[in-house]
Order: C-alpha cells, then sequence, then structure tokens
C-alpha cells in the first residue's frame, strides 16, 4: 500500500469520525434538549433560510473562517431535517445522500458511462435532457416558485439555454436590452397604466439580467455589490455631515453630492 493510499484513508477516516460525531449531537440534542425536541420541518424552515443567506454573506466578503462557520450551521440543518423524517418513518440520512450520490452519477454520463462531451454547455443540456427523461414535465419545473426573482430569472434562462432555447451572441441581448428600454420609455412618456410600466420594466429588467448572463457576470452579485458600495458611500456622507454639525433633510443636493464624491475618492 502506497503512502497516498494510506493518507486517503485517513482522510477518509478523519472525514467519517466528523460525521458521526455531529450525527450523534444530533442525537443527544433531539433526545435531551427541549427546545431541539420541539422543532418541526416547518419550523426550522425560515431559520434554514436565515441560514443561507448568512452562508451568502460570507461568500460575498471572501470571509473564509465566517464561510466555514456557515457551511457547518447549513449542515446541522440538513441532519436535523434527516432526523425528524427518520422519526417519522420516511427516510434518514443514508437514504439523502444515497439519493444524492445515485443522481449525480446518474446525471454525469460522461464520467461514469460512456457519453461524450465537448464542454460545459453539453454538460449542461444532457443534465435538462436526464431530467425530462427522469419525469419532469418542463424544463423550467425544476425553478423554486420561492426564489427571489432576479435569481430566478437567471436560473429560467440557464435551463432554457440547456435545450438551445438562447440568442446566440451578447450583441444581440444588448440589442434586446435597448428595445426594451425604449418600450418602457414610450409607455412611461404617454403615462401608460402602472400594470403596462410594470410589464416593461420587468421586460427590462429581465433582459439586462439575461445580458449579465452572457457577459458571465451574476447579476445578483453585482448588484449586491453596488448595494454594499452605495451603502458604505451613503453611512461616509451621514458621517461627515454629524462632523460640520448639520443634518441631512437640511443640506442641499449639490452640498450632499461634493461629499459623494469624496467617498467615491476615498475608495
Amino acid at each position: 500500500m502506497t503512502f497516498v493510499h494510506i493518507l486517503s484513508i485517513i482522510i477518509m477516516d478523519v472525514r467519517l469520525t466528523a460525521f458521526k460525531r455531529l450525527l450523534d449531537i444530533m442525537d443527544d440534542l433531539r433526545e435531551k434538549c427541549p427546545w431541539d425536541h420541539k422543532q418541526t420541518l416547518e419550523s426550522l424552515r425560515k431559520l434554514t433560510i436565515e441560514e443561507t443567506y448568512e452562508l451568502a454573506d460570507a461568500i460575498v466578503e471572501n470571509d473564509l473562517e465566517e464561510l466555514k462557520g456557515e457551511i457547518g450551521d447549513i449542515m446541522l440543518h440538513m441532519v436535523f431535517y434527516s432526523k425528524i423524517a427518520s422519526e417519522q418513518g420516511a427516510f434518514d440520512i443514508t437514504d439523502a445522500l444515497n439519493a444524492i450520490c445515485d443522481k449525480l452519477v446518474h446525471r454525469h454520463p460522461h464520467i461514469y458511462g460512456d457519453v461524450k462531451v465537448a464542454n460545459e454547455e453539453e454538460v449542461k443540456a444532457n443534465w435538462e435532457q436526464l431530467k425530462l427523461k427522469e419525469g419532469k414535465t418542463s424544463v423550467l419545473q425544476g425553478v423554486p416558485k420561492s426564489l427571489p426573482a432576479m435569481v430566478k430569472a437567471n436560473r429560467i434562462q440557464e435551463k432554457a439555454r440547456g435545450v438551445g432555447f438562447d440568442w446566440d451572441n451578447k450583441e444581440q441581448v444588448w440589442a434586446k436590452v435597448e428595445e426594451e428600454l425604449g418600450e418602457l420609455k414610450d409607455e412611461v412618456d404617454t403615462k401608460a397604466s402602472i400594470d403596462r410600466i410594470e410589464d416593461e420594466l420587468g421586460d427590462v429588467l429581465f433582459s439586462v439580467i439575461n445580458y449579465a448572463r452572457f457577459i458571465d457576470v451574476d447579476p445578483e452579485m453585482a448588484l449586491e455589490r453596488t448595494n454594499r458600495k452605495f451603502i458604505k458611500r451613503f453611512q461616509f456622507l451621514e458621517n461627515e455631515v454629524k462632523k460640520e454639525g448639520k443634518e441631512l433633510n437640511n443640506m442641499t443636493l449639490t452640498e450632499m453630492d461634493a461629499i459623494w464624491s469624496e467617498a467615491k475618492k476615498s475608495e
């Protein structure tokens, strides 16, 4: 047995030990802790959503130490759901893990079968075709209804692309953005109904998200970076105004804009 094989066995044993420790702790908490014993699938749902956003924050901040903790929190929730399901006789953590392993093997025939793929796009296309063969009635069926609208739009577009329904290049998409902007302006200029304007604004946003996909930019991440940038600059503005003994609501936009420019320079 080579050193590499021995090292692999040691690493695997450490991983299994850590995972078994989490499972054992979960068993203890479910039996002995009043709060943990009280939880249900429904009560955990909102907490899991909160933990997922905290995970996202750690990724945006590139805080790897925080990310480690958030991954642990998410793992705990997955084990918790499986524990509750096992108590109901539905499935346990072993079933869940085997299910995802089986799914990954089945949907990667280019790794575990004899299918040949040339690039990432063919992998995605195969993935969507396999899902349809598994009983899905639509390639969009797997897009969660409760996803935030921007994330949902991106996923819809990616899935449509997986079956070939997409633009050929980013120039076409940009032309669509300009077209939708023009239609939005027309509706606003003619004082159309709010419903009409809302429809056109939605089309603009959808097309911009589409363009972001074509230039390999995550629109959610891009907007979040802008949100954080705005918050940082606005708080700089607030602090500078306080230093001057003034209040924002008593200042002119020109005065505030001058400080805003300082905030941009300070970056």
